[in-house]
């Protein structure tokens, strides 16, 4: 073999790995690359930071065990198709994505709050939750809180949806996120928002998808009981989803507890 030949040769053995080297990964995905993965994307400053612990207190929208009596033998999220696809589950996958490990994750119906939240025993209902301390916790409540026709209603509804709050604040310091009643009532939700903003929370607003007819579960599919039929389906679910995510990524809110750093010295 000539020697110009044998030079060829090295060059090649020494080049041909670094060609079949993968490139090194960039810090962050391009934002107008629509192939990006939400895995890439770093949380925006000021967003809900990486949680190891996601607590979901809700009613039957959050879970719903199997009853013969409605026809739903699922245990998940009312009406969703498949566990997947309830909006605890899109969320949690969502933000496994976006923060690259798996939050643990409870999950509590908490109707009997909604209908009985004057006498409700917090400490003694909800001691595995706030045993649990969870650093984020949603709150998705309302439906079944009784019409509050009256100012003395409005105001004992106000009284203990706030004490539930404080609890839940006070527990571990976690951030708080409540959102409306998916199907909107003004009196509940604007009580809601208020003692949200009172513990320092993040309201976030889903009235307008109850008015869309297409998030409905009867939209999807049959049922046999209306109640179930008039639960969010998997387009719902996921709507719920999304608008949880955006509040919890969004870089122009800032945490519950950046007030208390900012006031230190």
């Amino acid at each position: 073999m000539s020697t110009r030949r044998l030079m060829t040769v090295l060059k090649l053995i020494l080049v041909c790995p670094l060609l079949a080297s993968p490139l090194p990964r960039v810090q962050g995905a391009d934002a107008s690359d629509p192939a990006a993965s939400a895995k890439e994307v770093a949380p925006p400053r000021g967003s809900v930071n990486a949680g190891k612990r996601l607590l979901f207190l809700g009613n039957s929208i959050t879970l719903h065990g199997p009853s013969a009596k409605v026809g739903w033998p699922n245990n998940w999220g009312m009406a969703a198709s498949a566990q997947e696809k309830d909006y605890v589950h899109v969320l949690a996958n969502s933000l496994s994505r976006l923060w690259g490990s798996q939050p643990e994750v409870q999950i509590a119906n908490i109707a009997e709050f909604e209908r009985r939240y004057e006498t409700y025993d917090l400490n003694a209902k909800l001691k595995q939750q706030l045993d649990f301390r969870a650093e984020i916790v949603i709150v998705a409540i309302g439906e079944n809180v009784p019409a509050l026709l009256s100012e003395g209603a409005q105001a004992k509804f106000k009284d203990n949806f706030a004490r539930l709050l404080t609890a839940l604040r006070s527990n571990a310091q976690p951030t708080l996120i409540v959102r409306s009643c998916f199907w909107a009532n003004k009196a509940k939700d604007d009580i809601m928002r208020q003692a949200c903003a009172a513990v320092g929370g993040v309201f976030v607003d889903i009235s307008k998808l109850g008015k869309d007819e297409s998030n409905y579960a009867r939209s999807e599919r049959s049922f046999a009981h209306a109640g179930v039929a008039n639960h969010p389906g998997d387009k719902g679910m996921k709507a719920i989803a999304d608008a949880l995510l955006r509040a919890m990524t969004s870089p122009d809110r800032k945490q519950p507890q950046d007030k208390e750093h900012a006031a230190k010295p």
